[in-house]
């Protein structure tokens, strides 16, 4: 049976500290605050009589919280920009603290909002991790993807086909400002089947039917709504010339797969794909939730040789291989890489079932052991 366990999401907010928590669309934000704030005072603004109320008077937020003292959370702020101008007034005179939910700072940003000058920590919720749930099996996670709803569902194809339709082309094509929602529907699955590859905007744009500048604004559109995002090159070899060009991917490989109408099944490269997406998003929730100013980035040479992720300032080097047997001749890119510096830890993560070490120093590790020694601090100081 699937489960989802407690999220190794921590808000970490010291008293009259306030923080912007952003996410994409379902990822358990609303969940998480209903059962980790049962204190807070909650303005739900996806309510249509709440939301009516303070996108016609924000001063209403000054005048019913001025005299509290708890947290007060603004739920999907985006809606109504004006409310922070309100919040600025109550964290400076009243000493009020908030914390403000949301899944697109592109309409804060592009309605000139007060993003409140540095008086608000940033915070982030991602798709679930493998080690936050119970019943886990990797090759249904790879289609069902991580979003909460979606992990849990008896049918995730009909949940992520409306996610898909309902949000992601049409209220996403609204960010966009575009009239030709069919044109942005087609650049969502170039975006979706180029994912792990170099970053080509000619590419996307001619097989998404646009200009290479709307195509790039479309990928900002995405990484502003936390729907996708770049991960960027390994810029800084002493002796190689590097690939410079940066990578795209998608914020959950279930989203990904029906996009690009992929089923990853074992031995096949769609599934060697998958995997390696699974991995860097679990990557990507440790460096969120543990470790927000450590990067993340791939290490390619113009020759070729490539390591898919490095963490940090080369403290953790990792390969992903989707295969049953890792062999010596896979890890020749992360020994290139030694000649590039040194490496703390080198690992190449597959499907074998118990731990190794081979030459050089590499471990080989089952992906479930992985995780677990991620979370548990073994390799990020």
């Amino acid at each position: 049976m699937r489960k989802i366990c407690k999220r190794l999401f921590e808000l970490g907010l010291p008293p009259r500290q306030s923080a912007f928590l952003w996410g994409p669309r379902k990822a358990g934000k609303s969940y998480w605050i209903r059962h980790h704030l049962r204190d807070a005072a909650v303005v739900d603004l996806l309510k249509t009589d709440v939301f009516a109320d303070y996108a016609a008077r924000p001063a209403l937020l000054r005048e019913r919280f001025s005299e509290h003292r708890g947290l007060i959370v603004l739920d999907e702020i985006q809606k109504v920009p004006a409310l922070l101008d309100e919040v600025h007034w109550l964290i400076e005179n009243a000493g009020c603290s908030f914390l403000m939910t949301g899944s697109s700072a592109r309409k804060l940003r592009r309605g000139h909002a007060n993003l409140l000058g540095g008086r608000a920590w940033r915070r982030t919720l991602l798709p679930l991790s493998a080690l936050e749930t119970e019943g886990f099996d990797l090759e249904r996670a790879l289609t069902s993807g991580l979003l909460p709803p979606h992990f849990l569902s008896e049918r995730p194809e009909e949940d992520l086909r409306a996610y898909v339709a309902d949000y992601l082309k049409e209220e996403i094509a609204v960010e966009a400002l575009s009239r030709g929602i069919p044109a942005f529907s087609e650049f969502l699955l170039v975006a979706a089947r180029t994912g792990s590859e170099l970053l080509n905007y000619v590419n996307a744009a001619r097989e998404s039917g646009v200009s290479a500048r709307i195509v790039r604004n479309y990928f900002d559109i995405l990484e502003d709504t936390y729907l996708g995002f770049r991960l960027q090159p390994w810029r800084r070899s002493p002796s190689r010339r590097m690939i410079l060009t940066e990578k795209f991917y998608l914020f959950d490989v279930g989203v990904a797969n029906h996009l690009a109408r992929r089923v990853p099944r074992p031995g096949s490269s769609d599934f060697g794909k998958s995997f390696e997406h699974f991995i860097l998003m679990e990557l990507r929730a440790y460096q969120a939730y543990r470790k927000p100013d450590h990067p993340i980035a791939f290490w390619r040479t113009s020759t070729g040789q490539e390591v898919d992720f490095i963490f940090g300032d080369k403290e953790l080097a990792v390969e992903v291989k989707g295969s049953a047997r890792v062999h010596e001749g896979d890890t020749r890119s992360l020994a290139a890489l030694i000649e590039d510096g040194p490496v703390k830890r080198r690992v190449v993560v597959g499907l074998e079932l118990e731990p190794r070490r081979i030459a050089g120093g590499v471990e080989v590790l089952p992906w479930r052991l992985f995780l677990e020694r991620l979370w548990a601090g073994d390799y990020i100081s």
